[in-house]
């Protein structure tokens, strides 16, 4: 366990090898689950804001979905998340040669809009839970992600650099750069 500033990091960030590998799962994490993805609070009003340009990207049941509920719902503990299209994909998914993609992501890719998509799913396979005053960063392990665990051992990139954007955009590239530091101390007393 890694602490930096008020974040409790988990070994497994560091030791497990990612790299997505969407040939091979076809977007699946996008698709499968029990809930929506994680939203943060201020992330609703950002998506109510661009739904307008988000929804050129979607799916029609994912419109009439969001036209019916809003841009967010509840999972079971309820916290928010994205909504679902009959509580299989994420109502924001659309599929381009078979593969779950996220329009969202689609309209910032074409420059509609300035939110890249939510932070969770950014942060993918890596989960925050909050234990009070610090966040606990834990690497969530699906068989889904399996292809992804052999591309990334396969290339051997850890996870935590296969994140390294999103680890950025959430907590800065100072708290990044500790992150680092410390994990190359780690490896000094190691070797």
């Amino acid at each position: 366990m890694i602490v930096i500033e008020n974040t409790i990091i988990s070994e497994e960030v560091i030791s497990v090898r990612f790299e997505c590998n969407l040939k091979k799962c076809f977007g699946t994490c996008c698709v499968e689950g029990n809930a929506g993805a994680p939203l943060e609070s201020n992330e609703i009003s950002i998506l109510e804001d661009n739904i307008d340009e988000i929804k050129n990207y979607m799916q029609n049941e994912g419109i009439l979905v969001i036209e019916r509920i809003g841009v967010f719902d509840y999972d079971e503990d309820g916290n928010y998340v994205t909504p679902l299209i009959d509580n299989k994909e994420c109502a924001f998914t659309f599929f381009e040669n078979g593969i779950a993609k996220c329009a969202i992501e689609k309209a910032y890719n074409e420059k509609k809009i300035d939110f890249k998509k939510p932070i969770s799913c950014h942060l993918y396979p890596i989960r925050i839970s909050k234990i009070k005053d610090f966040d606990a960063i834990n690497y969530h392990k699906w068989e889904i992600c399996d292809c992804a665990l052999k591309k990334g051992k396969k290339q051997n990139i850890q996870l935590y650099k296969f994140l390294k954007e999103p680890l950025i955009r959430n907590y800065g590239e100072d708290w990044y750069n500790k992150l680092e530091k410390k994990i190359q101390k780690i490896k000094y007393k190691i070797n």
